[in-house]
């Protein structure tokens, strides 16, 4: 139904955004779809729901990984980022460029993409960060060697969060 701006906002989708989010234990997801955004956040308190415009080409979907755990599994606890603020203002950081499930390998029993003290190109995989069932490949920004891998596979990922960081 519109609202007051005239944009048509699929309330089905924001239900179903809430539920993943407190099925998850995130604070945060946003769809984009071409120009409109949905982002679905929670604080302590309440959940908050917003549309805005974005610019915003959707990475190809790479096929092969299941369907994430069901939610009474408990979530993968979030590797701890060696010196805190540092890591988010490294200078070869990469950060995810959205919400959702990483998997270091292509496949379930595959080797992982990269590994720490690995040489990548600029373009090479480095993981795969599944979204709504589309899986997202995240590529290196740079040519480098891995100095760390920030996250393990199957692990929850938030927006802006530090995945790995090239050397």
């Amino acid at each position: 139904m519109p609202d007051k701006t005239g944009i048509v906002v699929d309330t089905g989708l924001v239900r179903e955004l809430a539920e993943l989010l407190d099925a998850s234990n995130l604070t945060e997801i946003e769809v984009k779809d071409g120009e409109r955004v949905i982002r679905v956040a929670r604080t302590a308190a309440n959940v908050t729901m917003a549309a805005a415009p974005a610019a915003y080409a959707p990475a190809a979907p790479v096929g092969g990984w299941p369907a994430p755990p069901p939610a009474a599994a408990a979530p993968v606890a979030a590797a701890p980022a060696a010196g805190g603020d540092d890591v988010r203002n490294h200078p070869g950081v990469v950060k995810s460029p959205i919400v959702g499930t990483a998997y270091l390998t292509p496949e379930p029993g595959a080797p992982p993409f990269i590994s720490e003290g690995a040489a990548v190109k600029q373009g090479d995989t480095l993981l795969i960060v599944e979204a709504m069932k589309v899986m997202n490949p995240i590529t290196a920004p740079k040519g480098g060697v891995i100095k760390a891998i920030l996250v393990n596979s199957e692990q929850p990922v938030e927006y802006d969060q530090p995945l790995v960081i090239i050397e």
